[in-house]
């Protein structure tokens, strides 16, 4: 049976303040980490942390490459929101598990049932296939 996602859970990682490292979020206005970003940082409060290949700044906040090259000063990250295909995802997941991420968010379209089985199993949170944007307005956000 493959990972289902628990409404509670959405609901306390969106209500629930902290740092969301948004893995894929690049200036490209075009991309739909860019707007949802947008939401998570002013609408839910958020603190966000771009991760994209080139380590670009983005809405005004620093930039990083990789999970790991996030500072001690901005962690612990509470959500690693993913914005990559789902061949690449796992690698993602296996980075937010490494450098203690309490929970991994799967965008829309974005399926790994084994690295989502490997972040359970590793204490964090998941949350597959869905996007905070699309979900919001079932919690009054």
């Amino acid at each position: 049976m493959g990972h289902t996602n628990d409404p509670a859970v959405i609901e306390r990682l969106m209500r629930t303040k902290g740092r969301w490292a948004i893995v894929g979020l690049t200036t490209n206005e075009w991309r739909s980490a860019y707007d949802v970003s947008l939401l998570i940082r002013d609408r839910l409060g958020m603190d966000i942390i771009p991760v994209n290949l080139p380590g670009d700044p983005v809405h005004g906040e620093p930039g990083y490459r990789t999970l790991a090259d996030i500072p001690a000063e901005k962690r612990p990250i509470d959500v690693v929101d993913c914005f990559v295909n789902s061949q690449k995802v796992g690698s993602v997941v296996d980075q937010a598990i490494a450098v203690g991420a309490k929970a991994v968010w799967l965008q829309l379209g974005v399926i790994d049932e084994a690295a989502a089985e490997r972040a359970k199993a590793a204490g964090l949170d998941v949350v597959m296939n869905a996007c905070p944007a699309q979900v919001a307005w079932k919690y009054g956000l």
